[in-house]
């Protein structure tokens, strides 16, 4: 079902001095992709996006860019607030914060009125100090992830989300997941066609609900530093579908069971065995999220997993669901 707000959906983005270009740019480039969407399907457009700062004109980012404020704090608290807020975070975040408290108390006043709250990666830590996060799940930047929890330790913080929504409020982790929060906004007001339209002109999979890990296995192999451990991740992530015994692993690497086994732990903290497994409940859950007809016999299949009752066992055991319960929650058609 295609859901449809009357008149355009106002959008108020906050920056301050610091603040991190991209996860401005990369949310307005949404609502902005799905406007022109919309005008090709003759309906008028979606989001009014508005530049917001605590005093209007140019704010200047964390790269050579700035961006104009075309409103004050005071001229949309006057105003009637929009339907959405967003706050960018920064690199800098503790500092910010520090010189920040003119937002801070906007927020404490206005926060609980505003209909959709979002703060991106380290904007989740103004959220935090007006006390709009108490006793709420938030996510944040992983870098940072400590340092909110430990400042705030009223906010339940969830270190590996992508995105969270808890109520009107909507914290994303880095950057790209920023997008993956406005591709999820653009989605609940307009529909899943939309959005995926919107992910397609920004050549991004509209695939990553909010409770994914902000790791992937393929990231974390990219993080490794022996030539050795690298080359096998590799190696393994092209081969899942085959048996991978550590005899099979080490003969690959060119070294002993024991030797690898240490060296592997000692390189990303897991053993090779528990990497392969990883990487098939990554690819299960893959499979999962964009083929809904596919049967679970075939997604354990091409995991490598061998049985349907090997993939139910490893999703129970590292999710807690089903893989059909993942399917229902994740898949394409459940958006």
């Amino acid at each position: 079902m295609e859901h449809r707000h009357a008149g355009a959906h106002r959008v108020d983005l906050i920056v301050y001095p610091g603040f991190k270009a991209l996860e401005a740019i990369g949310p307005m480039s949404v609502f902005d992709y799905a406007n022109v969407h919309l005008r090709q399907r003759g309906q008028p457009d979606g989001y009014d996006v508005r530049v917001v700062a605590e005093q209007r004109g140019a704010v200047r980012s964390d790269t050579l860019m700035a961006l104009e404020a075309t409103q004050s704090l005071a001229q949309i608290e006057q105003d009637e607030l929009g339907c959405t807020v967003v706050i960018v975070g920064s690199r800098h975040i503790e500092t910010v914060l520090g010189a920040s408290d003119a937002l801070v108390h906007w927020l404490e006043r206005v926060g609980p009125q505003v209909q959709r709250l979002i703060a991106l990666c380290s904007g989740s830590f103004f959220l935090a100090k007006a006390g709009l996060l108490n006793g709420r799940r938030a996510a944040t930047h992983w870098s940072v992830a400590g340092a909110l929890q430990q400042r705030y330790p009223q906010v339940d913080v969830d270190a590996d989300a992508i995105y969270v929504r808890d109520g009107a409020l909507w914290t994303s982790a880095g950057v790209t997941a920023g997008i993956d929060l406005a591709l999820a906004v653009v989605e609940e007001d307009f529909g899943h066609a939309l959005a995926l339209e919107v992910a397609r002109d920004l050549v991004m999979y509209l695939k990553r609900p909010g409770g994914q890990s902000q790791f992937s296995v393929r990231l974390a192999s990219q993080g490794t530093t022996h030539r050795s451990v690298q080359n096998l991740q590799q190696w393994i992530l092209q081969h899942l579908q085959e048996p991978l015994p550590m005899s099979r692993m080490a003969e690959q690497a060119a070294m002993s069971e024991r030797h690898l086994s240490r060296l592997f732990q000692q390189e990303c903290a897991q053993t090779p065995i528990a990497f392969v497994e990883s990487a098939r409940l990554e690819r299960a859950k893959q499979l999962l999220e964009e083929n809904a007809a596919l049967p679970l016999k075939t997604i354990a299949a091409r995991a490598g997993l061998g049985s349907e009752q090997a993939l139910r066992h490893l999703f129970v055991r590292q999710l807690g669901i089903t893989p059909q319960t993942y399917r229902e929650r994740f898949g394409s058609r459940s958006r």
